[in-house]
C-alpha cells in the first residue's frame, strides 16, 4: 500500500483506501498477508459495526436492479452502503458483478456508495478468508450496511449466512416447479424472501408465488433467534422501486429484536470464533504446501495409501504427528 498511514486513511472513509486495503486482503502473498493481519488488528480497535445483509437469488431475478435501487434507497436515507461479492464459481469470469458493476451505474456514482467484485481464484475457503476482512475493512470505513451478495450457487449462499446478520433471498414468478427447486436448506437459512418483478403483467404471478413461499415457511420450525412471523415473504418490485422501504423497514425490525435479545451479540461472537478456527484450518493447509518438507511427506504417504501399504487413516495419523 502506497498511503502513509492506510489505518488512518480507511477509518477516514477513503474510498481509494479501502479498495486497497481490500487489494491487500485478497492477497496471496506470505508479506501481503502479514501486513494485512496488522491492519486489521488496528482497525478492529475502532469498534465500528455495520449491519450485514447477504443476499442470494435465481438466475434471472433481477439481482443487479434490486441491489442498485435497494441500495440507492438506503443512501438517500443518507446511509453509506458498500456491495460485496462472494463468488466461489467464478475461476475464469472473476464473478459476475464484475459485469453488474457496469450495470449499477447509478450507484457506483454514488458518493455514499462502495461495489467491489471479489473473484474467487476457485477456492471456497479462500473467498470466505477475504471476505469476512472485505467485510471488516468496510465496517471500520464507517460503511452502515454492508451488502454481501452471492452469485454461486451451493455452498455459497451458507458461507454468505455464516458471515452476516440478515440472509435474504431474493426470488422470481414462478410455479411450483420453482418452489421444488430452491433447497430447503436454503430456505431454512433465508430471514426474508423478496419475490421481485410484482409488477405490471408479472405482478399475479408473483403474488401467488408469495403465497407458495409463506405456505412454506409456516411449515419451517421456528427459529430461536426469530420473532414471531420471522421468516417471512414479501413482494417487492426493484424496477418500479415499490416495496422495498418495506423490505428494509422489516429488516431493521429483526435486527433490532435480535439486538434486544442477545441475538444479535451472541451470533457475531460466533462468527469470530468461526473465523478464527477457519484461520487456523487455513494456516494448517498453508504449511501442507508451503513447506517442503511437508509436501514431500504428503506425496510419500499419499503414494504408500494409493499403492495400499497404508490405510488413509493411518497415513492421516502420522502426517498429522508430522506436522505436531
Amino acid at each position: 500500500m502506497q498511503h502513509p498511514d492506510p489505518a488512518k486513511a480507511v477509518l477516514a472513509g477513503d474510498r481509494r483506501a479501502l479498495a486497497r486495503a481490500i487489494t491487500l486482503v485478497e492477497s496471496g502473498r506470505a508479506d501481503h498477508r502479514a501486513e494485512a493481519t496488522k491492519l486489521l488488528e488496528v482497525l478492529a480497535k475502532s469498534g465500528r459495526q455495520a449491519l450485514r445483509i447477504g443476499l442470494s437469488g435465481t438466475p434471472g431475478v433481477g439481482k443487479s436492479t434490486f441491489i442498485e435501487t435497494f441500495g440507492l434507497m438506503l443512501t438517500g436515507q443518507g446511509l453509506r452502503v458498500a456491495v460485496l461479492a462472494v463468488d466461489p464459481s467464478s475461476a475464469r469470469s472473476g464473478g459476475s458483478i464484475l459485469g453488474d458493476k457496469t450495470r449499477m451505474e447509478r450507484l457506483a456514482r454514488d458518493p455514499l456508495a462502495f461495489i467491489r467484485p471479489s473473484p474467487s481464484q476457485a477456492q471456497l475457503g479462500g473467498v470466505a478468508r477475504r471476505s469476512r476482512e472485505a467485510v471488516a475493512l468496510c465496517e471500520a470505513a464507517g460503511f452502515d450496511v454492508v451488502l454481501i451478495e452471492t452469485v454461486g450457487v451451493g455452498q455459497s449462499e451458507t458461507l454468505v449466512a455464516e458471515m452476516t446478520d440478515l440472509f435474504v433471498l431474493l426470488l422470481a414468478p414462478g410455479g411450483g416447479d420453482e418452489l421444488q427447486g430452491v433447497k430447503r436448506g436454503i430456505m431454512e437459512i433465508a430471514d426474508l424472501i423478496l419475490v421481485n418483478k410484482a409488477d405490471g403483467d408479472l405482478r399475479p404471478a408473483a403474488l401467488r408465488t408469495l403465497a407458495d413461499y409463506a405456505g412454506a415457511l409456516r411449515l419451517l420450525r421456528r427459529r430461536p433467534q426469530d420473532p414471531e412471523g420471522f421468516p417471512k415473504a414479501l413482494a417487492v418490485s426493484a424496477l418500479q422501486s415499490e416495496g422495498l422501504a418495506a423490505a428494509w423497514g422489516e429488516m431493521q425490525a429483526l435486527a433490532t429484536w435480535r439486538r434486544e435479545h442477545g441475538h444479535f451479540t451472541t451470533r457475531r461472537a460466533e462468527q469470530a470464533r468461526a473465523w478464527f478456527e477457519a484461520e487456523v484450518r487455513a494456516g494448517l493447509l498453508a504449511r501442507l504446501t508451503d513447506d517442503p518438507k511437508a509436501r514431500a511427506a504428503l506425496a510419500h504417504l499419499g503414494d504408500a495409501v494409493a499403492e495400499g501399504r497404508a490405510t488413509p487413516a493411518a497415513a492421516a495419523a502420522e502426517m498429522l504427528a508430522r506436522l505436531g
